[in-house]
């Protein structure tokens, strides 16, 4: 091939790469106001979706649904007011976290919860919960400290209310803050998952007689723990108040059979 005839097709790949360039340029401004409108609605569909899965979940853990009840999609969304789709988005939410199950003709069904899997699950998010109550113990930051503290008063508060619903989501900002002082962003995400799966039985729980003051008082010890530095003590009352052994064990088995019951 001459020179001429070279320099010819070099300028010709040239020009393609370069209007491939301002092609790709063009739709990528065209569509940017597409992709953003899109965005956001998928960011609102999945807010949506979650606040539905709470108010699922909620009546799950209090026996409004009881296990082998049918969650009708039609049904759900019309009671709510929404399309079908953030409904079936926290149907499957709640089917990850084992609370229902989506069974092929029939579509969600509430799941029966068995013991053993429980106490298992209960078993390992105690020894998760030590581990990030050792780790905060010896990594506590001041914003970890503040958060501690703001969330173990709105505890107090809600317990000395009665307020279960409300100690229930503070409860959650509580152990979510241990998780995130431990400075281990994979433990962390490990406890938090499993922490999910777990909440709405341990809603189930705070309906216990006199739990959630239980409860708020081991928070307190706890946190004592976590500012002394005491990375044992802290790992060991936080084993100690995830653990589902014993007593609490027979309360929360009892606490199911009743609401599977009525």
């Amino acid at each position: 091939m001459d020179l001429p005839s070279i320099a010819c097709k070099d300028a010709l790949v040239t020009n393609n790469v370069k209007l491939i360039a301002y092609n790709y340029l063009a739709c990528a401004l065209f569509r940017l106001p597409i992709v953003v409108k899109l965005t956001t609605m998928k960011s609102m569909s999945m807010s949506r979706s979650t606040h539905l899965r709470d108010q699922i979940e909620e009546e799950i853990a209090t026996g409004a649904f009881k296990p082998g009840d049918r969650l009708d999609e039609v049904s759900l969304a019309d009671r709510f007011g929404v399309s079908r789709t953030p409904i079936r988005e926290a149907l499957q939410q709640l089917s990850v976290a084992g609370l229902v199950e989506i069974r092929r003709h029939r579509g969600a069904i509430v799941s029966a919860p068995d013991p053993k899997r429980l106490i298992d699950m209960f078993e390992l998010m105690a020894e998760l919960e030590a581990i990030c109550g050792r780790l905060a113990a010896r990594r506590l930051l001041p914003d970890d400290e503040a958060e501690l503290k703001r969330t173990l008063e709105a505890c107090r508060k809600a317990a000395e209310l009665g307020d279960t619903d409300t100690y229930y989501y503070e409860n959650e900002r509580f152990h979510r803050a241990i998780y995130v002082a431990s400075g281990n962003g994979f433990v962390a995400e490990q406890a938090l998952a499993l922490h999910k799966r777990l909440a709405p039985f341990r809603r189930l729980q705070l309906r216990v007689r006199n739990r959630m003051r239980t409860s708020q008082t081991e928070h307190e010890s706890i946190v004592a723990a976590l500012l002394e530095g005491n990375s044992e003590a802290a790992a060991a009352r936080l084993h100690s108040h995830v653990a589902v052994q014993g007593e609490r064990f027979a309360d929360l088995i009892a606490s199911l059979n009743r609401v599977a019951a009525e």
